[in-house]
């Protein structure tokens, strides 16, 4: 089917979809910072030491306009340069204690936007809209044919990294807070003790730790999945459902009839894909010592002692 049926339907989402994001970025952004500015602020929040090309290249900035944005960051005490030890040629840059409190502050600006966005719609409009999203996402996701994507068991050193991208993913995006990670923590270290019964698995591209999953065993017979999580910027290309279909296999292997896993209600994705593989919604409960807001906690339940099918 030719793709000009298609074009005008596509040119009228743009349109339709840049005038909302124009209208979030209106109530977002104040006059002291552009919207690229900000993004700019993100990636080096995000990449910490990273060079000027680097966010560049990402975000597809004009190199003079690059320049005078890192001039004034750097003039208003925001970040700070130091040479690169790879490249002399380059600078590393990095938020000082100001540039963090002002990206705290987009943040918190950008989730009252977004939440002013989506506050009147229903559970079911959220849902179908988040999966629109994360559709379009995934399809324009490449996930470069250079790129050795790996899932194996977990080795001396992978638990901190796996803490640490729980504390770091679950932060930016979220606000978790310090209790979520020694939540984290406390479970892992132990695992590392008594790991009897389960395993710990990482997701690694080109040999980046970026995911994990793990298996405990809660008796003979049930095991609960813990600590799945997934790098925002590798979403999309199913990873997530490697580590999830690795997790299964592993607990049919051992002989467990049951799986259960505690998640919250706000994480959509993974949500999705606990519904994909066939667990079913069983509890709720309050929680509001991991953001300081009220989320709910949910237990999600899967039956192996009758043939699992996976969709």
């Amino acid at each position: 089917m030719e793709t000009f049926q298609y074009v005008d339907k596509i040119r009228k989402f743009n349109r339709f979809y840049a005038n909302v994001l124009g209208k979030i970025d209106q109530e977002i952004y104040n006059q002291a910072f552009s919207l690229t500015e900000a993004r700019v602020l993100t990636e080096i929040q995000q990449r910490n030491g990273c060079t000027a090309t680097e966010v560049r290249e990402k975000l597809g900035i004009d190199r003079g306009y690059m320049s005078r944005i890192v001039q004034r960051l750097e003039d208003e005490k925001i970040i700070n340069k130091k040479k690169s030890t790879e490249d002399k040629r380059q600078y590393s840059l990095f938020l000082t204690k100001d540039g963090e409190d002002i990206y705290k502050d987009l943040v918190e600006n950008a989730c009252r936007g977004v939440n002013n966005m989506i506050k009147h719609l229903s559970k079911d409009d959220l849902f179908k809209l988040v999966l629109a999203m994360e559709t379009i996402e995934s399809i324009y996701t490449e996930c470069s044919s250079d790129s050795q994507v790996s899932i194996r068991p977990f080795q001396p050193g992978d638990a901190g990294y796996i803490a640490h991208l729980h504390g770091r993913s679950y932060h930016q995006t979220y606000q978790f807070g310090r209790i979520f990670e020694y939540y984290v923590m406390k479970g892992l270290a132990e695992f590392m003790i008594d790991a009897d019964g389960g395993e710990l698995w990482v997701a690694e591209v080109n040999g980046e730790i970026i995911g994990s999953i793990g298996i405990t065993k809660f008796s003979d017979t049930v095991a609960q999945l813990r600590w799945f999580v997934l790098d925002e910027k590798y979403q999309g290309m199913g990873i997530g459902k490697k580590l999830i279909e690795t997790a299964i296999n592993f607990c049919k292997d051992q002989s467990y009839q049951h799986i259960f896993l505690w998640t919250v209600n706000i994480l959509v994705a993974a949500r999705h894909l606990y519904q994909k593989y066939n667990f079913t919604l069983s509890a709720e409960k309050p929680n509001e010592e991991w953001t300081g807001t009220m989320l709910i906690e949910e237990r999600w339940d899967l039956d192996l002692s009758e043939e699992t099918q996976i969709l």
